[in-house]
């Protein structure tokens, strides 16, 4: 489970996107927080995973909370920014720091939803990867901030036309068919179906690797970009 501390100076708010972050399969939340002061003592206690985080706060802003943490010498958590700020100063600090994504109040249920999802793929991808190699470097930047179209096209997708696409995301590298058909429980051709039918919808990418016979295994990654 990816543990979240949602930081937001109004108690009403803060309580909602704890409410929200507890509806999307794999997010607990550990705590709320409505001031910097709160916040920092939670990271401490609570170590969360993820900073569900407000810019504005009464004692000081939410990238100083990062900013603080990081001087400590402290595991500073990722963060999504939920906020009303909208100046290009405060996105470009953010992620200069290192911000996930930057979501403007208000937004919609459904595209907090997609965030974190997408950083869900991304923990699970950067977890399993035993090094970076470009195919990982890749896949990684190109998970960050689940991309509009992406995400909307994976919402339409067949239950297990999706979970095909969650096993080659979470790959530490290119996967073939019989790997994806192994973790599926399914047989070869069928997994090979679904890979196909995920190339044709732009959410994968193939990449031909050749062995030592010369003839071509077709393996699967995340489409970049």
């Amino acid at each position: 489970m990816i543990r979240v501390l949602v930081v937001d100076d109004d108690y009403h708010v803060a309580h909602a996107h704890a409410l929200s972050v507890a509806r999307v399969p794999g997010f607990e939340v550990v705590g709320e927080a409505h001031t910097g002061a709160e916040a920092r003592e939670l990271v401490t206690s609570a170590v969360p995973d993820l900073l569900l985080l407000d810019m504005y706060l009464p004692d000081f802003s939410g990238l100083d909370l990062v900013r603080q943490v990081a001087a400590s010498g402290e595991r500073v958590p990722d963060f999504l920014l939920v906020t009303a700020a909208r100046d290009i100063e405060s996105v470009r600090t953010a992620m200069q720091l290192g911000a996930f994504y930057y979501l403007v109040k208000p937004f919609t249920f459904a595209a907090l939803r997609e965030q974190l999802e997408g950083y869900r793929a991304w923990a699970e991808r950067i977890d399993r990867a035993p090094e970076a190699d470009q195919h990982v470097v890749d896949a990684l930047y190109s998970l960050r901030g689940a991309p509009p179209r992406r995400a909307a096209a994976t919402r339409t997708l067949q239950p297990t036309m999706a979970r095909v696409l969650q096993i080659v995301v979470a790959a530490p590298a290119p996967i073939g068919a019989a790997e994806v058909a192994e973790i599926l429980g399914a047989s070869r051709p069928t997994a090979q179906r679904y890979l196909a039918g995920l190339v044709d919808k732009q959410l994968l990418d193939l990449d031909l690797t050749y062995g030592a016979t010369g003839r071509p295994e077709h393996r699967y990654l995340p489409r970049r970009g």
